[in-house]
């Protein structure tokens, strides 16, 4: 699930979603079959492969997936949406699956695929920005759970989920901004979790995007459903 999600993402960024439609390999059906097909009949949720693992994080990517091929109509979106509702906690966080931890990370997938079905309304959105909020510490970079400790790449996954629900104002954005930033190796580029620590591509991505969220000079605007250039999703979201 979680290559063909990024290969989807990759074709769309490109421009290149209808070459498979056009090299002999079953086109964007077949795609989307091999992730309907890993939908569990019983609870709605999604597997990660033929295993059979369920998590909301591939719930989330086939929505994902699904939603820019225009076929998210091949899976049971109610049943789904049904699991999303099933994972929150009485602190109006989300958890990998019911009953488990409130985790900024789940929040956003379930966030995300709740956005991509058009049920954001079923929210308790100041209930869940205000666990969101919580998430800042003194040095200004969020943490995805209580008591652990800042990592730059929550810039995305804490921002994301309060863009999509309105609620973005509530983290102080120049705090947040100067610890990403603190974050950056100045001679190799790239940022770290934390100041000091071995840059990688991974919170580099996920640095960069919070500083778009946050509207910071030089960067390009973010979707934060689809963690994709935005100009690019509303292109594809429009065919």
């Amino acid at each position: 699930m979680l290559y063909t999600v990024s290969a989807v993402q990759v074709l769309v960024m490109l421009d290149a979603v209808d070459e498979l439609d056009k090299r002999g390999l079953g086109g964007k059906q077949k795609v989307a079959s091999f992730i309907a097909g890993l939908q569990d009949k019983k609870t709605g949720c999604f597997a990660g492969d033929e295993w059979g693992e369920l998590d909301t994080r591939f719930l989330y990517g086939a929505f994902n997936a699904l939603s820019l091929l225009g076929l998210l109509h091949m899976v049971d979106v109610p049943k789904a949406v049904a699991y999303i509702h099933g994972c929150q906690n009485l602190d109006g966080a989300y958890g990998i699956r019911p009953g488990a931890e409130s985790h900024a990370g789940q929040v956003f997938t379930c966030v995300g695929a709740l956005a991509i079905a058009g049920e954001l309304g079923a929210i308790d959105k100041d209930r869940l920005a205000g666990w969101l909020s919580e998430r800042q510490l003194e040095n200004g970079g969020l943490n995805g759970r209580p008591e652990k400790l800042e990592d730059s790449c929550y810039s995305w996954w804490v921002m994301s989920s309060l863009a999509m629900i309105g609620r973005l104002h509530w983290v102080d954005g120049k705090k947040l901004a100067a610890f990403i930033l603190r974050c950056q190796d100045p001679e190799a580029g790239g940022f770290a979790d934390r100041p000091g620590d071995m840059v990688d591509v991974f919170h580099t991505c996920f640095g960069v995007a919070g500083l778009s969220l946050l509207k910071f000079e030089g960067t390009k605007e973010v979707d934060p459903v689809y963690c994709m250039p935005k100009a690019v999703t509303s292109k594809c979201l429009a065919k």
